[in-house]
C-alpha cells in the first residue's frame, strides 16, 4: 500500500521528490489534512502554525528546515523502515 505523505504548500520541490519515490503526496492546508497521513513534512518556519502537531494524527512529523529535498526523502523513508 502506498504511504500517504502530507506536506506544507511551500514544499513543492519535496512534493516532486516524494512522488518520484512512489509516495502519495497531499498538500496540508488545514490540520484536518494531516489526519490520514502516514507522515507529515512541515517547513518549521512557524512552529506548529497549522496546528499539525496538535492534531489527532499519530504520524511522524518531519521538520524540513535546512534540509534538501533528498534529505527529506531519506528522513521519510527512515520513518517506515
Amino acid at each position: 500500500m502506498t504511504k500517504k505523505i502530507g506536506i506544507e504548500q511551500s514544499l513543492s520541490d519535496v512534493e516532486q521528490a516524494l512522488k518520484q519515490k512512489g509516495y502519495d503526496v497531499v498538500m496540508m492546508k488545514t490540520p484536518e489534512d494531516a489526519k490520514n497521513c502516514d507522515c507529515c513534512v512541515v517547513t518549521g518556519l512557524d512552529s506548529n502554525v497549522q496546528g499539525i502537531a496538535d492534531t489527532s494524527t499519530q504520524a511522524p512529523v518531519i521538520t524540513a528546515s535546512g534540509m534538501t529535498a533528498d534529505e527529506i526523502c531519506s528522513e521519510v523513508e527512515k520513518k517506515f523502515h
